[in-house]
């Protein structure tokens, strides 16, 4: 596997470290403060609402507004609740969700005041997995709040976050491990520069629908929200929470949701390359012009999460975890052993086009988009003759 070129990090001087790293936190908050705006007013547009139109023009300021509402509302505390684990909880949250993000590459090297700099605050050889460790520990935070709340729906909404987690990093992992083979490097500046020629959103179809699917569920958004299931945990883990605390958690989500859109155009989309044919004018890949191409990337998926919450129901717990370990998991181990051996096979003096890998990647995803319609259609078909569903549920009750 050839060595990511890192030459360019590990330089800047520590003021320089400390202005992109508040860089960063000031993109990722400002990303979270229009990201709700943005979902609130999609989804009145999708139910034929107006929604927020109060504060501020057309409602531009309701965000900013509920972030200092929630601060100053009194800070309650159960009191059968763990203390120090009650209040240690959301900033478990936060702070992996923003840690996350040191990796990601926003851009190319610019000059900040002089100083020639990447837009990335660092990379490393392993930094696809950095992320998924850092996001990892994200969990515990809505576990821990779970537990230290001393109430019963708050546990079982963090036992299903953990659960739902385990379920879906395992098939997120696969997805990654097939770009892995193909950059032949697992650094995120370098997974960007393999992407010069072809994102690899193209040929690794299967790679990004098994992440796609897995990200809805690791950030915990409609349909796979099982962990606050508010018609049957109240609210879920955060239900006893209040005041700052609650927007912390919220504020862990949105970032959340900001960093799996982020890795997503990391990996399958060019990062902060120009999409064509844009890419064909000469100097948009240069300077600070790569950062608005990696926003609008952002968005894009930010806005998907966005769709997908305002058109597909929440599915049953037991369909959610058939889903990732009956489907996502067997289909990702198959894929990464197809791109496994069509990238060996050069080695042995064979020539495997992108073209053949591609159809393969189509051959795949058409299979999964199939089985996906049959289970619609077979649970669709159950929901219609509901004597026949009550039996079969009375035989898994009985088994």
């Amino acid at each position: 596997m050839p060595v990511a070129d890192l030459s360019a990090f590990g330089h800047d001087t520590w003021w320089l470290v400390l202005l992109k790293a508040l860089g960063i936190f000031a993109f990722l908050v400002v990303t979270v403060l229009v990201a709700i705006l943005v979902e609130r007013k999609v989804l009145a547009r999708m139910q034929m609402r107006l929604g927020p139109n109060r504060v501020g023009p057309r409602g531009l300021l309701q965000s900013l507004v509920d972030g200092i509402k929630l601060a100053l509302k009194e800070g309650l505390i159960p009191a059968r609740a763990d203390k120090p684990t009650y209040l240690l909880a959301p900033i478990i949250s936060v702070v992996p969700a923003v840690m996350a993000f040191a990796v990601i590459p926003m851009g190319p090297e610019v000059s900040i005041f002089g100083h020639t700099t990447p837009l990335q605050l660092t990379d490393m050889p392993v930094a696809v997995l950095y992320v998924l460790a850092v996001t990892s520990v994200g969990v515990y935070g809505i576990v821990l709040a779970g537990w230290a709340s001393g109430s019963t729906y708050p546990l079982l909404g963090g036992l299903r976050s953990a659960a739902q987690v385990v379920s879906y990093e395992i098939a997120m992992a696969l997805s990654f491990a097939a770009v892995f083979v193909t950059a032949g490097t697992m650094s995120t500046s370098g997974i960007v520069t393999a992407q010069q020629h072809t994102w690899f959103a193209f040929v690794l179809a299967p790679s990004l629908l098994i992440y796609l699917t897995a990200m809805v569920g690791e950030t915990n958004r409609a349909p796979f929200d099982l962990p606050e299931a508010e018609g049957e945990l109240v609210g879920g883990f955060h239900t006893e929470y209040s005041s700052l605390k609650f927007a912390m958690f919220m504020l862990a989500e949105y970032i959340n949701m900001t960093t799996v859109s982020a890795l997503a155009t990391t990996l399958f989309f060019g990062g902060w390359q120009a999409p064509w044919p844009l890419s064909m004018i000469h100097g948009v890949n240069l300077g600070w012009w790569p950062l608005l191409w990696f926003t609008a990337k952002i968005w894009i998926f930010l806005f998907f999460f966005i769709w997908l919450r305002g058109t597909l129901p929440r599915l049953r717990y037991d369909q959610f975890m058939a889903l990732g370990w009956k489907l996502l998991i067997p289909a990702a181990l198959a894929w990464l052993m197809v791109v496994a051996l069509s990238s060996s096979l050069p080695d042995q003096g064979a020539r495997v086009p992108w073209t053949s890998l591609a159809g393969a990647a189509a051959i795949l995803a058409a299979v999964l988009t199939a089985t996906l319609r049959t289970r619609v259609r077979a649970r669709r078909a159950r929901a219609i003759d509901p004597i026949s569903d009550l039996v079969v549920h009375r035989k898994e009750i009985d088994v």
